[in-house]
C-alpha cells in the first residue's frame, strides 16, 4: 500500500466517522488545542532552523529549498491536475505563485536583518488587516489601533532603526494578506486541496533556475541543506496536516485565535535555537499586536458556531 492509498483510506474512515466540532469530545477538542499549539511551535521552530543555514546559502537557499520540499510532498499525495484548468482557475494559481515566493523571501530576508520574533510579529499584521478592512465594528477599529501602536513600540522607530528589515516583514504582512484573498478565491473555484497544490507545483517549478543558480554562487554544506529541507516540513507540511486535523476537533474562530501565539513561539524559538533576545520595550510591543489579533479573531466565538473555516487564511504553504 503506497502513501496515497493510505491518505485515501484515512480519509474515508475520518469520514465514516464523521469527525466535526459538534460531535467532537471534551478529549478530542483538547487533542485539538494541543494541534493547534504543536502546529505554531512546529512553524516557528522550523524558521528557526531555516535561520541557521542563512551564513551558507542564505535567505534565497532556504526558501528555495522549501519550496522544493512543500512541493515533493503535496504533488504525490494529492496528485493535481493540470489540463483542463480554466483562465478564472489560472490566474488566482500565478497570483499564489507570485505570493508564495515575496511572502516567503521577504520574511526569511527580514529574519536574516530584524529577527525572528520581530520579522514574525509584524508578517501577523497581513491577516489582521484582512480581518479587519470593510468592518465597522468598534471593537475591530480598537483592534487596529492597538496593533498601530505595537509596531510603534516594538520597532521604537530611530537612528539605528532597521528600516529594511522592517519594510521586508511588513511586505510579507501584505503577501499574507494578498495569500489570503488569493486562496479565498481558488478554494471557491477549484476542490479541496487540488489549487494549492497546483500553486506550490508551479511554485518549486519556478524556482528550480534561481536554486541552480544561486547553489552555483553559494556552495550548500550538507548541514546547511539539511536544515533548509527540516524547515521546509517543519513550516510548511507538519503545521498544515496539524492545522487540518484540528479544525475537525475545535470551532474556526477560536483556531484563528491561537494563531495569535505565533509571534511568543517566535520569540521563544529566537532566543533558544538563535540566541536573540528581546528587550522589554519589544516584548511590550508584542504583546499589544497579540492582544489585537485575539480580539479581532475572537470576536465571532461567542455568536458564531461554524466548524468551517478556509485553512487559507491562517496556513501557509
Amino acid at each position: 500500500m503506497d502513501a496515497v492509498d493510505t491518505v485515501e483510506r484515512t480519509r474515508h474512515t475520518m469520514a465514516a466517522h464523521q469527525l466535526s466540532v459538534t460531535t467532537a469530545t471534551t478529549r478530542q477538542r483538547g487533542a485539538g488545542i494541543a494541534l493547534m499549539l504543536a502546529s505554531s511551535a512546529s512553524n516557528q521552530a522550523g524558521a528557526a532552523l531555516g535561520a541557521m543555514a542563512f551564513p551558507t546559502v542564505g535567505p534565497v537557499g532556504v526558501v528555495a529549498v522549501r519550496q522544493l520540499v512543500a512541493a515533493l510532498v503535496l504533488t504525490p499525495v494529492v496528485r493535481p491536475r493540470l489540463r483542463g484548468l480554466g483562465r478564472d482557475q489560472w490566474w488566482p494559481i500565478l497570483g499564489l505563485v507570485v505570493v508564495f515566493s515575496v511572502m516567503n523571501l521577504s520574511l526569511y530576508a527580514a529574519i536574516d536583518r530584524i529577527g525572528l520574533a520581530l520579522a514574525v510579529t509584524l508578517e501577523f499584521l497581513g491577516p489582521l488587516t484582512v480581518a479587519i478592512a470593510g468592518s465597522r465594528r468598534v471593537l475591530d477599529v480598537a483592534g487596529a489601533v492597538v496593533a498601530g501602536a505595537g509596531v510603534v513600540v516594538l520597532t521604537n522607530p530611530g537612528p539605528t532603526t532597521d528600516i529594511a528589515g522592517i519594510a521586508l516583514a511588513l511586505l510579507a504582512a501584505t503577501a499574507w494578506g494578498c495569500y489570503i484573498l488569493l486562496n479565498r478565491t481558488l478554494g471557491q473555484r477549484l476542490p479541496g486541496l487540488h489549487g494549492t497544490a497546483v500553486a506550490s507545483l508551479v511554485t518549486a517549478v519556478a524556482w528550480i533556475p534561481i536554486a541552480v543558480v544561486w547553489f552555483t554562487f553559494h556552495t550548500p554544506t550538507g548541514a546547511a541543506l539539511a536544515l533548509a529541507v527540516a524547515c521546509g516540513l517543519m513550516s510548511s507540511i507538519a503545521p498544515y496536516v496539524a492545522d487540518l486535523l484540528a479544525l475537525r476537533r475545535v470551532p474556526a474562530p477560536m483556531f484563528g485565535t491561537f494563531t495569535s501565539i505565533n509571534p511568543v513561539w517566535a520569540a521563544l524559538s529566537g532566543w533558544l535555537l538563535l540566541h536573540q533576545a528581546l528587550g522589554i520595550h519589544e516584548w511590550i510591543g508584542i504583546g499589544l499586536i497579540v492582544v489585537s489579533n485575539v480580539a479581532v479573531s475572537a470576536r465571532g466565538l461567542a455568536t458564531r458556531r461554524s466548524s468551517r473555516m478556509p485553512l487559507e487564511s491562517v496556513s501557509r504553504t
